[in-house]
């Protein structure tokens, strides 16, 4: 398909704002805010106005927002993005804010409100109320304070470089040495990125040590014991508790933990080492070549496009949309924020991928995983209302890893060689039997933070040592190297940008298990159960999502046991 075939989206009239508004300062908003605030409401019909055009403002300020954060993550360094970005959150949030709580209470008593039975109005007004309930204007100034902290991470960390052999690079480009066959380079590489990255531990502590204190009050302040009792509210955790997550993290050692005591000891007799040590664990085990599914960003784009065409075609075009509108930024760079990232793009509706791509496995399947995103985003794109579209972290999560899963019967547009295919497969369920555990490490450690919120640096130190060693193998040899062990947790975006957004990618790991078991299962069904559960956005509860893609929402011990053991079923037979 060429780039003449494929038609551009466009966003939809604005009617209530005027096609041409552009953002320049708060005034330029308030007559909007003050219409809706003010705005008499004597019908159904009218109020469902309401709600349409208070969207159509929101997605405008989503977008625009979006493109000042994509701006500034993909060039850190540059000081007037960095400014556009700032002034968002310090000028224009605080008074959203402010005027959303009060919208919001407006419209939660309104006697019409029952008139609206479109699907999803529910969901959302349940949000509302939630809201409302957790609304505080003193925490305003203390939000806005707390995310401009939060942005100085991806700054420090988007410094990072190392030089190995006379060229400074990306710690995303130095590990891609760790899956060489030279022991030697790959314990370089490792040395120099955890020496780069222990280098600002102490500013990175001094960080979170704000951003806890700031955290505390904010939770304080809406009459929550801790900050963790707020967020689950704030985030709209309401098919699950706390306690479901300690229930997680018990099944998950119980399951999963012993299994990877298991590999590593079978990755040390493969190596033919005599200790495991950390620079060991991501060269192939019987030391063959590291995989390369690409070379560039284009050809790992292209080939992508391909996977996803053989799939479903209507999978394909949404990528091919995305190139054709310039809607991505793949590869590595120095300067670049880390990490990767899905960014809905509200009004046009098409959204924008960005990541670190070097040449690896890791990157090709970070893609996949951001491409299922993206569809859930454009299939999502006209639903009625702003809020139908932004699902839950435990929905958004499903699409984009059971991405990776059902895709994996088109690999073979990466790797043409019978084996390097069966090693990526391998590798990459191998991983997911890994991660589960890091999930369950790194959510059980920020429950742990934010239930002791004057912790020292020093006793988070030791708190992440003791749930580390509860979720991951017996056999790693860390000796000489306790230092950087004790500070891995730095590494996790997630724990300075996003609190407590973790915990989802595990539940979302079991869901998309289950996509890819009923799609192995009847291909033909499984796809549809998962483009079904896609489509409803948030006009839904996740139970109900999660339902309808034929799945259980479910953490106990036994259902991921027996996830886990359909995982290996499809290992041993890789293995043959």
């Amino acid at each position: 398909m060429t780039k003449q075939d494929i038609t551009i989206p466009t966003r939809a009239p604005r009617t209530f704002i005027g096609e041409d508004f552009d953002l320049k300062s708060w005034d330029d908003l308030l007559p909007f805010y003050e219409d809706l605030k003010a705005r008499e409401i004597n019908s159904a019909g009218e109020l469902k106005q309401w709600f349409l055009n208070r969207s159509e403002l929101e997605s405008y300020l989503s977008e625009n927002f979006a493109w000042r954060y994509i701006r500034q993550t993909c060039d850190t360094a540059n000081t007037g993005l960095i400014n556009a970005l700032q002034f968002f959150i310090t000028e224009i949030q605080p008074k959203l804010s402010e005027y959303g709580n009060e919208l919001d209470k407006k419209i939660i008593s309104n006697p019409f409100l029952n008139d609206l039975t479109d699907k999803g109005f529910d969901i959302t007004l349940r949000s509302m109320k939630q809201a409302i309930a957790l609304f505080r204007e003193e925490n305003i100034p203390v939000i806005t304070e707390m995310q401009t902290e939060e942005r100085k991470y991806g700054a420090i960390a988007g410094a990072m470089t190392v030089t190995l052999d006379g060229e400074e690079m990306t710690l995303q480009k130095a590990a891609d040495r760790l899956q060489s066959t030279d022991r030697a380079m790959r314990q370089e590489a490792w040395e120099a990125i955890a020496n780069r990255r222990y280098q600002d531990h102490e500013q990175l502590d001094e960080l979170l040590n704000s951003l806890i204190s700031l955290r505390h009050k904010v939770g304080q302040n809406a009459g929550f014991e801790n900050y963790r009792d707020y967020m689950f509210a704030a985030m709209g955790r309401f098919d699950y508790t706390p306690e479901d997550c300690f229930n997680f993290h018990h099944s998950v050692k119980e399951a999963i933990v012993p299994l990877l005591s298991e590999m590593a000891a079978e990755r040390k007799n493969a190596l033919s080492v005599d200790s495991l040590r950390p620079w060991d664990t991501k060269v192939d085990p019987q030391n063959l070549p590291p995989l390369k599914p690409f070379s560039t960003g284009e050809e790992l784009l292209e080939k992508t496009i391909r996977c996803f065409s053989r799939l479903d075609p209507f999978l394909g075009d949404c990528l091919r949309t995305m190139k054709t509108m310039k809607h991505l930024d793949l590869e590595s760079r120095k300067g670049k924020a880390p990490g990767g990232y899905n960014y809905p793009l509200d009004e046009i509706g098409v959204p924008f991928i960005f990541m670190n791509a070097t040449s690896n496995l890791r990157d090709m399947v970070t893609l996949l995983h951001e491409g299922g995103h993206a569809v859930h985003s454009l299939v999502t794109r006209d639903l009625a209302l702003n809020s139908f579209k932004h699902t839950p972290s435990e929905v958004a999560e499903l699409a984009s890893m059971s991405m990776e899963l059902i895709t994996m019967d088109f690999w073979d547009e990466f790797f043409e060689n019978e084996s390097d295919l069966k090693r990526a497969k391998i590798q990459h369920l191998e991983s997911i039997i890994e991660t589960l555990p890091w999930v369950a490490t790194v959510d059980k450690f920020q429950h742990w933070m934010y239930e002791n919120p004057d912790h020292t640096a020093e006793q988070r130190a030791n708190a992440w040592v003791n749930i580390y060693t509860e979720f991951t193998d017996t056999v790693m040899d860390w000796s000489g190297y306790e230092q950087f062990r004790a500070s891995l947790w730095q590494r996790q975006l997630h724990i300075y940008e996003v609190p407590f957004y973790y915990i989802e990618y595990g539940i979302a790991q079991l869901g998309a298990i289950g996509v890819w078991k009923n799609y192995r299962e009847n291909p033909e069904a499984g796809l549809k159960g998962y483009m079904d559960a896609l489509r409803l956005g948030y006009t839904a509860p996740i139970t109900e999502i999660y339902e309808a893609a034929n799945i259980p929402f479910n953490f106990s011990e036994n259902h991921i046991t027996n996830l886990i053991s359909f995982v290996k079923e499809e290992l041993e037979r890789l293995k043959i």
